[in-house]
């Protein structure tokens, strides 16, 4: 059953990335009639936000794009860092949106990131008895017994799913403000703004999908621990 989980929610992922890369190079083709690049938009969106200590830089990939609190830079693919596109200033929007969300202490994002250590160590537990129970019936089972393996890998499971729960409303909001912003600033047109509507969205997608197969991958474990499955 879990492989069939796997395999089904594999399947959703790819389709959306999928849809989201067909969205991304489709938008990315319509200059905006302000001609500005998404780097230009970032700087200029974190002014108008009187964000001053952010800097936007250009990273290696696609779609790579990211905003890091720790060291509080906006980071765009190269595509969007120098496209001067509908999709390249709605990514580049978007990543400024977290950028404003760290400096106005938004809670979502605060709780977001104080789950990360947690996730980091979760991961690493989880592996551990992933490990030991491929290799056949735990490597030390007078120490650790199916069921109490179950109890960790529902425990991390859980760390996982709240994790995955509390980012949508982050990438959520961070789209509404990239967005909102785009609006008040002028630099896009109604057409233009539906179009990076609609590619943020399969963004957001995205998301929906791992939280959901984390949350369906948590119910399962579960259920196997209450004796659910047969």
């Amino acid at each position: 059953m879990l492989i069939i989980i796997f395999i089904g929610f594999a399947i959703a992922s790819f389709a959306v990335q999928s849809r989201l890369k067909s969205k991304f190079k489709k938008y990315s083709k319509v200059a905006l009639n302000s001609q500005i690049s998404g780097k230009e938009a970032a700087e200029k969106m974190l002014k108008d936000n009187g964000i001053y200590d952010v800097e936007v830089m250009s990273v290696q990939g696609q779609l790579t794009d990211h905003y890091n609190p720790s060291n509080k830079t906006v980071n765009l693919s190269r595509d969007v860092y120098e496209g001067r596109s509908a999709a390249a200033v709605a990514v580049a929007a978007h990543e400024v949106g977290h950028a404003v969300q760290h400096a106005k202490a938004y809670s979502w994002l605060e709780m977001r990131s104080a789950l990360v250590p947690l996730q980091n160590v979760s991961a690493r537990i989880i592996n551990i008895v992933f490990i030991a129970m491929f290799a056949g019936a735990f490597l030390l089972p007078q120490l650790i017994n199916f069921q109490l393996a179950l109890m960790v890998i529902i425990g991390c499971y859980t760390i996982f799913t709240l994790f995955a729960l509390i980012t949508l409303p982050v990438e959520f909001d961070a789209s509404k403000r990239g967005l909102a912003w785009m609006t008040t600033s002028g630099i896009a047109t109604n057409q233009e703004h539906d179009m990076a509507k609609d590619a943020l969205k399969w963004a957001a997608m995205t998301y929906v999908v791992a939280a959901l197969a984390s949350l369906v991958t948590l119910l399962y474990y579960v259920m196997l621990f209450m004796g659910g499955d047969d």
